[in-house]
């Protein structure tokens, strides 16, 4: 089944909102055996409106379309697809009567434009929102079909599962899909490449792999699509296992975990309190940490050292630390962390300090000059990172290193089969 998407509404084109509806149906989608052969946003305009719909009706047997189907006058897209398909809008009364029990709910009672927005186009299957007031619809043209679906992604979400997907899996005989995740961290998707050239080379036709990198970290995922996917699955979890040894040390994890999932897990798992000094991210690590349920379990918190007074009062990093090698150093972060373990009192520390951007550097210490510590009462490995000049990015960098810095380091010195956990 080809399907092709169109997302409608100028809020999207100005880059006002961020159009997620289409990340997330691709998905769903894809999941299904379906393959997205397009995927265009267009304006609130009849015109635009009908060369989309054009467009997706010559490359796919689906279209889905999501947006304009309000009460506004600028929601124009239930009329375009009447005209478009030789039907017309008539007073539909059970969608009206779901409006009123709606607007009744709340203690009000529906506008002029509610009954207006209850005018549905008379050949076309009504698909029942349970989220909202403004129903789904179902046409068929010529063999193919053509699925409007309101805008708000919790009402667009709520029909795709009951109403269109299983209504599509009944009409059309959908490819098997197999997928296999593997997550690494700490080095590119070009070197990653270069390390499994040949695993990627020997991969039969039905199985492919994509690299989907993002700050820090790279996604392979294996697929095996086909009528006979089912029997594919062993096959693919041979070739999973055989890229998980061959990047072993970069593997931190599969499918959807987070790193700062796995590592609070290896923390709990070992029995350990972990803290963190944090300059240029200003508590960014920190917030990664919190971010997961439970991480009390094994966080005791951290120290903001944004300046040098804070690093040498709260920290005890030296003057002379500071003034010879400067507050971007490995001298300085190594003795952050010894001043984090000693301030807190836990049993493994963290600590950054670097120049974000998109100020600050010198032609010795540039932009994106990182460095990152990690430590216990025995011993301390710090290493350079050279980031970019984008400030934002940096930080999300610096991020994602710290957190897999210290799953090395726990890998190293506290192995699994001496946890205490």
């Amino acid at each position: 089944m080809k399907v092709y998407l169109i997302t409608i509404g100028d809020e999207i084109l100005i880059g006002q909102i961020v159009d997620t509806n289409s990340a997330w149906m691709g998905q769903q989608l894809n999941l299904n055996g379906a393959h997205i052969t397009g995927i265009m946003t267009v304006s609130d305009e009849a015109e635009s409106i009908v060369q989309a719909l054009e467009q997706g009706l010559r490359s796919a047997d689906v279209v889905l379309m999501t947006g304009g189907l309000g009460p506004t006058k600028d929601d124009i897209t239930k009329k375009v697809l009447a005209e478009f398909t030789g039907g017309r809008l008539s007073f539909h009364e059970p969608t009206y009567q779901r409006i009123e029990r709606f607007f009744k709910q709340l203690g009000r009672q529906p506008t002029e434009a509610h009954r207006l927005q209850s005018y549905m186009p008379d050949n076309a299957t009504l698909l029942t929102n349970p989220m909202g007031t403004a129903p789904g619809m179902w046409f068929e043209v010529d063999g193919k079909v053509i699925v409007s679906m309101p805008g708000v992604p919790y009402e667009m979400k709520a029909l795709m599962q009951k109403e269109v997907l299983p209504r599509l899996k009944a009409q059309y005989p959908l490819e098997r899909i197999a997928h296999r995740t593997l997550l690494t961290a700490g080095e590119g998707e070009s070197r990653i490449a270069e390390r499994i050239a040949d695993l990627e080379d020997a991969l039969p036709p039905h199985i492919k792999l994509a690299y989907l990198p993002n700050l820090g970290r790279v996604r392979l995922r294996l697929s095996s699509r086909g009528s006979q996917s089912d029997q594919y699955r062993d096959e693919l979890e041979q070739w999973a296992n055989r890229f998980k040894e061959r990047v072993e040390d970069l593997l931190f994890g599969e499918e959807e975990d987070r790193l700062e999932a796995v590592v609070g897990q290896m923390l709990k798992a070992r029995g350990l309190w972990l803290s963190t000094a944090e300059s240029c991210t200003g508590g960014y690590l920190s917030h990664l940490v919190t971010s997961i349920p439970g991480s009390s379990a094994y966080f005791l918190g951290g120290i903001v050292a944004y300046s040098n007074i804070v690093k040498q009062e709260k920290l005890g990093v030296r003057t002379a630390t500071l003034e010879t090698d400067g507050a971007v150093s490995e001298a300085t972060v190594r003795e952050m962390v010894a001043g984090t373990l000693q301030h807190f009192g836990g049993d493994i520390a963290v600590a950054v300090s670097g120049i974000a951007g998109p100020g600050g550097g010198t032609p010795e210490k540039p932009v994106g000059t990182i460095w990152l510590a990690v430590g216990d009462h025995n011993v301390t490995e710090a290493y350079l990172l050279k980031a970019g000049k984008d400030r934002e990015k940096n930080i999300e960098y610096t991020g994602a290193h710290a957190l897999n810095f210290i799953r090395r380091f726990l890998k190293k010195h506290y192995p699994a089969s001496v946890a205490n956990g």
